[in-house]
């Protein structure tokens, strides 16, 4: 199994849960109101920075990543999205 960590706009992020619905992805968990700052700039949730973003995890079969991933970079292709995408090894799932 594959963890993947996905940080979204918090305005796109039902635009991805509906994406990795039509993937296939049976399950996430999402943490909403994320705070940081980073290459897309300050998302501090503030009147100077008024921007949020969400993350989203789930997991998928080791072999499902490679092309979920392919599926990820033309969504964001075709929507402008600077999506980020982590992918570690789930060792164990309780």
């Amino acid at each position: 199994m594959k963890l993947l960590m996905m940080i979204v706009d918090e305005a796109r992020k039902e635009e991805l849960e509906v994406f990795l619905h039509r993937a296939g992805v049976e399950g996430y968990t999402e943490v909403p109101h994320a705070l940081g700052l980073g290459s897309t700039g300050q998302r501090l949730g503030s009147r100077a920075y008024p921007k949020t973003s969400a993350i989203i995890f789930t997991l998928v079969e080791e072999d499902r990543v490679e092309a979920l991933r392919a599926q990820v970079r033309a969504y964001c292709a075709d929507c402008g999205e600077k999506l980020k995408m982590f992918v570690w090894t789930a060792e164990e799932v309780m």
